[in-house]
């Protein structure tokens, strides 16, 4: 199994979520993070004076999937996610040891699946 980590911008939570639906994945964890890349941060203004935003708002999904569907939630989020433009994000893909589901008592692959 694989915990599936993607970084996206807060507006294209909405068609990653229903592409990720559609596409057979019931289960995510979303938090509204905060982060820069090379994307760095902008000048604002407020109240006449002009500051640095340093940490622009992002949408963190975690997702738990077997090995044999990874490409396929790669591909979905990728493909929803994407601006074109410089701060689309990142997905981050890493081993999971084991997951048990804490109602049943299941592990490994019978945890993830609903």
């Amino acid at each position: 199994m694989k915990k599936i980590e993607a970084i996206i911008k807060p507006f294209k939570l909405e068609p990653v979520k229903e592409a990720l639906v559609n596409a057979g994945i019931h289960g995510m964890t979303i938090q509204e993070v905060k982060g820069f890349g090379r994307q760095k941060g902008h000048q604002e203004v407020f109240r006449g004076a002009e500051y640095t935003v340093d940490f622009l708002p992002k949408v963190l999904i975690t997702i738990i999937v077997e090995d044999n569907i990874v490409d396929d939630v790669i591909e979905v989020i990728t493909e929803e996610g994407r601006t074109g433009n410089i701060g689309d994000g990142k997905i981050i893909i890493t081993e999971v040891q084991q997951i048990v589901r804490i109602r049943t008592g299941e592990k490994g692959e019978a945890a993830v699946k609903s």
